[in-house]
């Protein structure tokens, strides 16, 4: 299925447009992007000095940027001319996970910014968001949470999540952050800054087990 950006933005007045389409803006952290930026010629030729695709994360007011790619150095578009340039975009391990339990975390996007640059012009480019995913030993740490009865409170770009703590930890904590570090080969799970463990990414593990421990941890922490 294609996903279809909804912005079409003008560079002036009978100038040309931009439209980025994704193949699927569903994702994870560290899988790559992949869709076309399609252009469309306005009254008259123009030389397009560059596109450039933004990955940028907003976390409520504040916006930061990932990484960007130059897609295409110069060339001419003609008046009218329909042209479509392939694009693939890597997402960094650090990607923000924007999505947990298959619900958006509030105040938290990821998105795709394309900049298109024309002789004495430049159109800032809008945000195509896209749903980032944990990658899955961080989803099943995040569904051990859940079967434990933590219920998530909010989320930011740190990869860090608050949670309200489950009725049998109450004597240790009501809240509790809850942070990912994920490497190529490893994922670190670490709840209140201090409470730590690191695994294999492709190791199974009884991450409810792990949550425990590390909460009774935490417990002997606070004493």
């Amino acid at each position: 299925m294609v996903f279809r950006s909804l912005r079409r933005a003008a560079l002036g007045v009978g100038g040309p447009a931009v439209d980025t389409v994704l193949d699927d803006p569903v994702c994870r952290p560290g899988e790559s992007l992949a869709g076309a930026v399609h252009l469309t010629g306005g009254e008259r030729d123009v030389e397009i000095e560059r596109i450039v695709l933004t990955l940028v994360t907003r976390d409520g007011s504040e916006t930061r940027e990932l990484g960007r790619h130059e897609l295409a150095g110069e060339f001419r578009l003609r008046a009218g001319e329909a042209r479509a340039v392939p694009m693939t975009l890597a997402l960094p391990l650090e990607t923000p996970i924007t999505h947990v339990y298959g619900e958006r975390v509030p105040g938290l996007a990821v998105g795709v910014r394309t900049e298109l640059e024309v002789a004495f012009a430049h159109d800032p480019g809008d945000l195509d968001f896209v749903a980032v995913h944990p990658l899955p030993a961080e989803a099943a740490a995040l569904e051990a949470l859940r079967t434990l009865g933590f219920r998530l409170n909010s989320g930011d770009v740190s990869q860090a999540f608050e949670f309200w703590v489950a009725p049998q930890y109450q004597q240790i904590a009501t809240e509790v952050a809850v942070g990912f570090t994920t490497g190529a080969d490893f994922v670190e799970l670490v709840l209140a800054g201090t409470a730590r463990t690191r695994r294999d990414r492709g190791e199974q593990v009884d991450w409810a087990a792990e949550v425990d421990r590390l909460m009774r941890q935490i417990g002997q922490i606070r004493r």
